[in-house]
C-alpha cells in the first residue's frame, strides 16, 4: 500500500525516515498526537482534528511554532503528494530534540513533527463489533492526546487475542471510553455518552454524533453510565475517526444491543451522510 512519511522537512518512505535517538518522543513519549480520516482530498473534520493537537500541544507547554492554517496546509501538501482517495493520516509533536533529563529542554529547541499517511480502506460503519472490557489503569490526564499509551495498548492486545475490536475502560463502575474510541449507548430512545471530564478524549466523532442527534431530534444525554448499563442498553456504539459510528453485538462474550435497530441505522446512515458531505463541500 502507497504511503508516505515526513519528519521536520524530510520527507520519504515511512521506513527510512530516520528519527533521533535524543528526540523525547523517544524516550519519555513527551509529546501529542492526532490522526483524520482523509477522503477526496478533503482532511475530514480538520478543524476539530487541528484543535485538539493544538489544545494537547497547549496543555504541555508545547509552542508548535506555526499557526493552524499553515499546518493545515501542511498536511493537504502531503496528501497532494501520495494522491489516493481513502487515506489516513497521523502527526504527532514531541518536546524535540534534546539530551535526555526529565525537566524541559533549554530555550531554543524546537519542537519535533512527524507525519506519516497511507491507503485506508472506506468506513465500514454499518458492520457489527465486539468488544471486551478492561479496568481503566490510565493516568489522570485522559483528555489530553499524549503519546503515553502502554495501557491502551495492552488493552488493545487482549481484545485482539479475544477476538475482539475493541476495549472498553471502566473506572469504579463507570464506563469512561476505550482503548482507542468513544463508546455510547442508545437507551429509551435517547444517545447516552460520558461527560466530558479529564477520564475520557473529547472524541471528533462523539462530537458529530452529538450534532447529528441533535438534527434528528434524539436526545442527548452527557452523564455518566456504568457497566451494567452497557450490557443492558438498546445499543452499544464506539466511535472513532475510523468507523464513525459502530454498533456492538457481544461485549465480554454476551450479546448486547439489537434492540432498537430503526433508530441505530437512522444514525449510522445520517452520520455517514455528513461524512461524505465534507469531502463534497470541501
Amino acid at each position: 500500500m502507497a504511503s508516505l512519511a515526513y519528519y521536520n522537512g524530510k520527507i520519504g518512505d515511512p521506513a527510512e525516515i530516520k528519527i533521533p535517538m535524543l528526540d523525547r518522543a523517544v524516550y519519555f513519549g513527551d509529546g501529542v498526537y492526532d490522526a483524520a480520516r482523509v477522503y477526496k482530498g478533503t482532511v475530514i473534520d480538520s478543524s476539530a482534528h487541528i484543535d485538539r493537537f493544538y489544545n494537547s500541544a497547549h496543555a504541555l507547554e508545547i509552542e508548535l511554532g506555526l499557526g493552524k492554517a499553515e499546518f493545515l496546509e501542511l498536511l493537504l501538501s502531503l496528501v497532494r503528494r501520495l494522491g489516493g482517495e481513502s487515506l489516513f493520516i497521523y502527526w504527532q509533536a514531541s518536546r524535540g530534540i534534546a539530551p535526555r533529563d526529565h525537566t524541559f529542554p533549554p530555550g531554543g529547541v524546537r519542537p519535533s513533527l512527524l507525519i506519516t499517511l497511507g491507503e485506508a480502506d472506506f468506513p465500514d460503519i454499518y458492520r457489527r463489533v465486539s468488544l471486551i472490557t478492561a479496568e481503566d489503569t490510565r493516568y489522570t490526564l485522559c483528555n489530553i492526546k499524549t503519546l503515553n499509551l502502554i495501557p491502551n495498548v495492552l488493552a488493545s492486545e487482549r481484545a485482539k487475542r479475544a477476538g475482539c475490536q475493541e476495549a472498553v475502560f471502566h473506572r469504579d463502575g463507570r464506563v469512561t471510553e476505550c482503548a482507542h474510541s468513544n463508546v455510547h449507548i442508545l437507551k429509551g430512545g435517547t444517545f447516552r455518552t460520558a461527560p466530558l471530564d479529564n477520564w475520557i478524549l473529547p472524541g471528533t466523532a462523539r462530537a458529530n454524533l452529538i450534532k447529528i442527534c441533535g438534527a434528528l431530534g434524539i436526545p442527548v444525554d452527557e452523564s455518566p453510565f456504568t457497566l451494567d448499563d452497557l450490557f443492558s442498553a438498546d445499543e452499544a456504539i464506539v466511535s472513532n475517526c475510523g468507523c464513525l459510528c459502530a454498533a456492538a453485538d457481544y461485549i465480554d462474550g454476551k450479546p448486547v444491543g439489537g434492540k432498537s435497530p430503526e433508530l441505530l441505522r437512522r444514525l449510522q446512515e445520517a452520520t455517514l451522510r455528513d461524512w461524505l458531505a465534507q469531502a463534497e463541500t470541501t
